[in-house]
């Protein structure tokens, strides 16, 4: 490929960003400064920018902890999006969210340019489980841990699959329950509408998990961080 694809595709710059660099003999390539962008490289030539090596990668995965008030798209309009929310490296990356979390929705998302990846993990037939803690209006009874464990009937007819849902804590003079729900599809709204089927209504939703994805302790409303080794072998498997 031509130089300056792998040095955008690497995250360096845009392309008028690595002209500049090229320009300012910063890039070298097996040693040996280049200033064309349109030399032929290899995805594992060894090129340097200010002597540090400049590693190809094919696709980009982060993984971020999305905060209320921002759509989960990559742009609009109106709204901030999470796409918003990266630095400017990052955002020419080219990277889109997997699945959707609602705008008052927070957690874990994870945001990628591999849609082979993003395709597994959405597709209704891989039952990738996605484990949220939510805040309900409501008391959630072992009547109500018993019908979610079972097809549930949607206000629209639409029949979830069994949801293995845990009461965490119950606070009966508020009508609130604090619980964490397990589902392995994908329905729009599922959750609340799965709740309001039963008659109660979510006021807070949080996404811990996703397949064999945490949502790290350390990792604030807003902040991201590229997966691991490890944190991505295990999506890959």
């Amino acid at each position: 490929m031509r130089l300056d694809k792998f040095l955008a595709a690497s995250g360096v710059g845009s392309r008028s960003e690595v002209k500049q660099l090229l320009k300012q003999k910063r890039i070298t390539v097996a040693g040996k400064v280049v200033t064309s962008p349109k030399i032929q490289v290899e995805a594992d030539s060894q090129v340097e920018l200010d002597h540090q090596p400049v590693n190809y990668q094919t696709n980009y995965y982060l993984l971020m902890n999305k905060p209320k008030g921002v759509i989960t798209a990559t742009t609009d309009k109106s709204q901030r999006t999470v796409i918003d929310l990266l630095g400017a490296e990052e955002q020419r990356l080219g990277l889109f969210p997997v699945g959707r979390l609602d705008k008052d929705t927070t957690g874990l998302l994870l945001l990628t340019t591999d849609g082979e990846l993003a395709h597994r993990l959405l597709a209704p037939k891989k039952h990738v489980s996605k484990v949220y803690q939510a805040k309900i209006e409501g008391i959630v009874t072992d009547q109500t841990v018993a019908r979610f464990a079972k097809p549930l009937t949607l206000k629209n007819g639409e029949v979830t699959k069994p949801a293995k849902l845990e009461v965490i804590s119950s606070q009966k003079d508020a009508n609130i329950s604090r619980v964490i729900i397990e589902i392995t599809e994908g329905k729009y709204h599922q959750v609340k509408r799965m709740f309001a089927a039963v008659g109660m209504h979510v006021l807070e939703l949080h996404r811990l998990k996703m397949g064999q994805l945490e949502l790290p302790a350390d990792l604030k409303p807003g902040q991201y961080r590229p997966l691991t080794k490890e944190e991505l072998a295990s999506l890959t498997k």
